[in-house]
């Protein structure tokens, strides 16, 4: 079953990554189920932002406290790699929990969809829904 994303989410991930480039972007994923609705930016808060991202805690913290109020859920998490692939590197299958979260990879205007689990990343296939 392929997992809905609104096509405003995809505008944002496309228009983040060209904004922060040659930085990495980063930013929460919401939604209720397998529906990915909204894209919310957090500021990457890692020393080195060119090669490595970390999403700002405090963001972290509204958006999953945010979810509890009864807003969207936090289905997941996103990023660019500006020189790479969109796929998983080597750093984000290490730091990933296998919590089963999604995580959106921009790349050269490409997003790819993968979930985190036990044995690592498999890649989520994804519709995009109107608005």
């Amino acid at each position: 079953m392929a997992t809905e994303v609104s096509s405003n989410v995809i505008e944002h991930l496309l228009s983040e990554a060209r904004r922060a480039h040659p930085l990495e972007c980063c930013g929460i994923l919401l939604g209720h189920g397998e529906g990915i609705v909204q894209a919310k930016a957090a500021a990457n808060v890692h020393p080195d932002p060119r090669q490595h991202f970390e999403i700002d805690p405090q963001a972290l913290i509204d958006a999953h406290r945010a979810a509890r109020d009864g807003d969207l859920q936090v289905l997941g998490y996103y990023h660019s790699h500006p020189n790479g692939l969109a796929e998983p590197s080597a750093t984000d299958r290490a730091i990933a929990a296998p919590d089963g979260s999604v995580w959106a990879i921009i790349a050269a205007e490409r997003i790819s969809f993968w979930r985190s689990g036990d044995a690592g990343f498999e890649a989520l296939p994804y519709e995009v829904a109107p608005r």
